[in-house]
């Protein structure tokens, strides 16, 4: 952080009458607010170029989470409340493409269980 505040301190200086001083510890070069989600998008594809990944949005990252979810049989209940939807149902709709495999597995259990009686 005493590294961070030179730094801000240098382009303080630069940015002379144009600084926009609006005490805060994270902030453009000029002194204004960053925009969050620009961080989050430039960061996020340097991250993957880094990695040599193929470029995603951020947000596809939480569809991989609850199709995963869903693949490893968590119950929908638990990733609705996880991906803070209002409610099951929204969940249900936006994943129903994982459904198929889960009908299968449950239907596969079921002849396992009579099978074994």
């Amino acid at each position: 952080l005493l590294s961070h505040r030179d730094r801000q301190e240098q382009e303080k200086h630069f940015a002379g009458p144009g600084w926009a001083d609006m005490d805060l510890v994270f902030c453009r070069e000029d002194g204004t607010p960053m925009d969050a989600v620009q961080v989050l998008r430039l960061g996020f594809s340097r991250l993957l170029d880094a990695a040599g990944l193929p470029s995603i949005r951020f947000h596809d990252l939480r569809h991989t989470a609850a199709t995963i979810f869903f693949l490893r049989g968590i119950h929908p209940r638990v990733v609705s409340e996880m991906l803070g939807h209002s409610t099951i149902s929204v969940t249900l709709d936006l994943y129903s493409h994982v459904l198929p495999n889960m009908q299968r597995d449950a239907t596969k259990a079921m002849d396992e269980f009579l099978q074994s009686e």
